[in-house]
């Protein structure tokens, strides 16, 4: 059989950052990822000596940092927005490094399925701006799956010039409600540039389009508007079927996280020790 280290995004136990990593230990994770996007986590916020105490922190209880959030929530589709957000991306991606794991997660926005569209161009030359200074510090920028399938993904970064810098975070959950997207497709169109990945479940309740949902396009016609599209669920009751998935990610010679992310529901912590339990059965752990 196959094994995975097991990671927590933080912020899914909604509990303060010191609780939250004693509880991510306590649930048998072998790291965890978090924002470090704005508040006492920003990298303007925090010092060299913050830094070194957040990881003193996590090594305390036996962990490692997985990956960094850094999702400023804008993506890269407005070139008068891009400068600022690729100035604060790049601080985040250095202190990716001074938290020991070189790894910087986020949404870079809905790629277009037409690579003549502006905000191709737009998105393209963001991403290599980071992709190349990820690269030139050791580090990777990873884009994470959801608003477009595997193949158009793989277009887009395939189109950035070979860079080593630029990363995926493949998130099954978010190809299975928003695109209906096979993730053992997705693994194997993906497999040169997976350096993370959510472990997260889901189903679609309505086929859309990704451009509403995320909210590219304003206003949203009014037939589109008040649609629920997807629903997160706990892990192993939804469409992402982790035992081919998993099997897919050792074929291709996977080795880092499943890190668990729950986004929503009332039971936080019981869902995560649920996804523990999920991925460590799935395992034969």
């Amino acid at each position: 059989m196959y094994s995975f280290p097991i990671g927590v995004m933080l912020e899914s136990f909604r509990l303060p950052t010191p609780e939250a990593v004693a509880k991510a230990a306590e649930v048998g994770a072998a790291g965890i990822q978090m924002y470090c996007t704005g508040g006492e986590h920003a990298p303007e916020n925090m010092s060299p000596a913050a830094r070194r105490e957040l990881l003193d922190l996590v090594k305390s209880h036996g962990l490692c940092f997985s990956a960094i959030c850094g999702d400023l929530g804008r993506g890269f589709g407005h070139a008068d927005l891009n400068p600022e957000l690729i100035e604060k991306s790049k601080r985040i991606l250095d202190m990716s490094l001074d938290m020991e794991c070189g790894i910087v997660t986020t949404h870079i926005g809905v790629v277009p399925s037409d690579p003549t569209h502006d905000r191709y161009k737009i998105m393209q030359d963001a991403c290599y701006a980071l992709a190349s200074y990820a690269d030139s510090i050791g580090a990777h920028f990873a884009v994470e799956t959801g608003p477009e399938t595997s193949a158009d993904l793989k277009r887009f970064l395939d189109s950035l010039g070979g860079t080593k810098g630029v990363g995926v975070n493949l998130d099954p959950a978010n190809l299975v409600m928003v695109t209906g997207d096979d993730p053992v497709v997705a693994v194997h169109n993906l497999k040169d540039y997976i350096v993370h990945t959510h472990a997260k479940d889901g189903v679609m309740l309505h086929r859309g389009n990704p451009e509403y949902i995320y909210g590219v396009v304003h206003p949203v016609p009014e037939e589109f508007q008040g649609i629920q599209y997807f629903a997160e669920v706990p892990l192993g009751q939804g469409n992402v079927h982790f035992d081919t998935y998993l099997a897919a990610l050792d074929e291709i010679g996977y080795k880092g996280f499943l890190t668990i992310e729950r986004e929503c529901g009332s039971t936080p912590e019981a869902d995560i020790r649920l996804a523990v339990e999920h991925l460590n059965a799935v395992m034969g752990v």
